[in-house]
């Protein structure tokens, strides 16, 4: 039975306090791609030694040992990191001691041991006998530059830390019952509780087409006053570049409106097109994208979206924005508009985060339009917005920094990720990089 931990401490005799060591794994949060931390938690448990049935004692535990260092990337700040956990009750009762400590740490230098706070929870006494107390799973959440968690599970069978001995002294009786001081669950939560994923601009069906078809996409005819000229949903698979993941795959509909001799670009991405790398405030995540235009005309146009409107919680939806662009025929014919390099920003504060993603083979146009040559037009070259030919080649270029090898125990090489002002996510001895989807899914 889980009770509020309120009432008066209670101590019947000197605390006690043993060392209690066991191989550990720690997990990274889902905006890595790193694998497991495998290394050893060291864990001294205070509780009395004695006391009777009816007291509420006060349980310490103290982290002699992490199980990983940080690496050599970035030095965390004081007063960052928060530990939680949880210890296995036995003996006379069973249950769950949910166990916090204050988000307080001197400054934790690269390559150096994991500072971790003390670890307090309280126990509601309620039937006479020996109570054994076992340190079980914990949770690192460090709260700059972004929140993010670390989770540590016992990859072994552990010892029991501490024993209460309880004797009857009048008071309740109830069996198995344990109690939490704690209200905050250890280390299940992180970052923004808004939720994710929304966005902004239209939410109109892309999949929809008009007009007569052919193989590649939707033909759009000039003649007879037509201005709107919907797209062709299509299928497109990406290769992303470091920090990235390896391959992804979407759905991509691009919408053209006339409006003298250019178009008005509209590009929809599918809806829940990735999962939050973290909680991100409004503003941090912006897309754009290279259109590939072919056929009699050739070059790119740059199409860009909003940043999101409002937080994100991690691991939760997002949906991109609709990007937008102005697309100036260079050459007149029959010209098609097909998906090119997503472009995935994230900034946080005065550093910025760049994830590209080519498209792997071939794609299918999304759009014909029966173009009339203009001034300026693309003709080999990449538009933005309403500008001319910049003289960029078709497709985007790729940046994203490069990869630095980091060390921690028990666990080999991992990558850093090289960051504008060198920025990175580190913890328990991991190096955390945005990857900010494990997939693309679903449709709008």
């Amino acid at each position: 039975m889980m009770l509020g931990g309120a009432g008066m401490l209670l101590a019947a005799s000197p605390a006690q306090a043993a060392d209690i060591s066991y191989r550990t794994e720690c997990i990274p949060p889902p905006i890595s791609g790193l694998p497991p931390v495998q290394g050893t938690t060291k864990v001294q448990l205070s509780a009395p030694a004695e006391a009777k049935v009816g007291d509420t004692v006060e349980v310490v535990w103290k982290t002699v040992e992490a199980a990983s260092r940080n690496p050599d990337v970035l030095d965390l700040e004081k007063d960052t990191v928060k530990p939680t956990g949880t210890i296995k009750v036995g003996g006379s009762a069973t249950g769950t001691l949910k166990m916090e400590g204050p988000r307080q740490n001197p400054p934790i230098p690269k390559n150096s041991a994991m500072v971790l706070s003390d670890m307090k929870g309280t126990l509601k006494l309620e039937k006479a006998g020996e109570i054994t107390l076992t340190p079980d799973a914990y949770n690192i959440n460090v709260s700059k530059p972004i929140s993010t968690d670390t989770k540590c599970t016992p990859k072994e069978t552990v010892q029991p830390g501490a024993t209460i001995k309880v004797t009857d002294g009048g008071g309740s009786t109830t069996a198995g019952g344990t109690t939490t001081g704690s209200t905050t669950a250890g280390g299940t939560t992180t970052g923004s509780t808004t939720a994710g994923g929304t966005t902004t601009g239209s939410t109109t069906a892309g999949g929809t087409t008009t007009g007569s078809t052919t193989a590649g996409g939707t033909t759009a005819g000039s003649g007879g006053g037509q201005t709107d000229f919907p797209g062709k949903e299509v299928s497109v698979n990406f290769a992303c570049t470091s920090p990235g993941p390896a391959g992804i795959a979407s759905k991509v509909t691009i919408n053209a409106k006339k409006s003298g001799g250019s178009y008005a670009l509209t590009v929809k991405t599918a809806k829940g097109v990735m999962d939050s790398p973290a909680a991100l405030p409004a503003g941090a995540l912006k897309p754009s994208m290279d259109i590939v235009i072919g056929g009699a005309d050739k070059g790119s146009v740059k199409v860009t979206g909003p940043a999101n409107a409002e937080p994100l919680e991690q691991g939760k939806p997002v949906d991109l924005s609709d990007m937008t662009g102005t697309y100036k025929p260079g050459a007149s014919g029959k010209s098609t508009l097909s998906p090119g390099t997503l472009t995935i920003d994230v900034t946080l504060g005065s550093s910025k985060i760049n994830i590209p993603c080519k498209v792997k083979g071939s794609v299918t146009p999304s759009l014909e339009l029966d173009t009339t040559a203009q001034q300026g037009g693309a003709s080999g070259g990449t538009t933005t917005g309403s500008t001319g030919s910049t003289g960029s080649t078709a497709g985007g270029t790729d940046s994203g920094g490069g990869l630095a090898a980091t060390g921690a125990e028990d666990n080999g090489t991992l990558r850093a990720l090289g960051l504008v002002a060198g920025t990175a996510i580190l913890l328990g001895g991991a190096v955390f990089t945005f990857t900010p989807w494990r997939r693309l899914r679903g449709t709008r």
